[in-house]
């Protein structure tokens, strides 16, 4: 996709692909599951790349840091098992960067009476 240089772009929503290692609870235990296979990955990061994405969710949090918007409902107590995967994205074009004022996983909705399997994601920009 093609940027508008002067507005900008912003994609979000559930893209169901968990891109890095400490995107899930167990990157060995999740390499041939859906959402975090190689090929998934790979091509989930070329296709950023490619259309000059930047990964808001992670600019400021390292890659070693565990980043989780969504848990399965097959756990008994999701929040001890704590097996999440980041599967809801935020990207942007890089001229909207500067204007990014950071984010918040709302990780106290998935304890919610008849929750979602995903959190929601909201980000924050500063566009004065």
């Amino acid at each position: 996709a093609e940027h508008d240089e002067v507005s900008g772009s912003v994609l979000v929503g559930d893209l169901n692909i968990a891109p890095l290692e400490h995107d899930v609870w167990s990157h060995k235990q999740l390499l041939n599951v859906v959402s975090h296979t190689p090929i998934e990955t790979e091509n989930f990061e070329a296709m950023r790349r490619a259309g000059d994405w930047v990964d808001l969710m992670r600019l400021n949090v390292p890659h070693e840091q565990k980043l989780y918007t969504w848990w399965s409902y097959r756990a008994q107590d999701w929040e001890l098992s704590n097996r999440g995967r980041r599967l809801d994205h935020v990207w942007s074009s890089p001229n909207l960067v500067p204007s990014f004022s950071g984010y918040e996983i709302l990780r106290p909705a998935r304890g919610w009476e008849r929750p979602s399997d995903h959190v929601p994601v909201i980000a924050r920009f500063d566009l004065d």
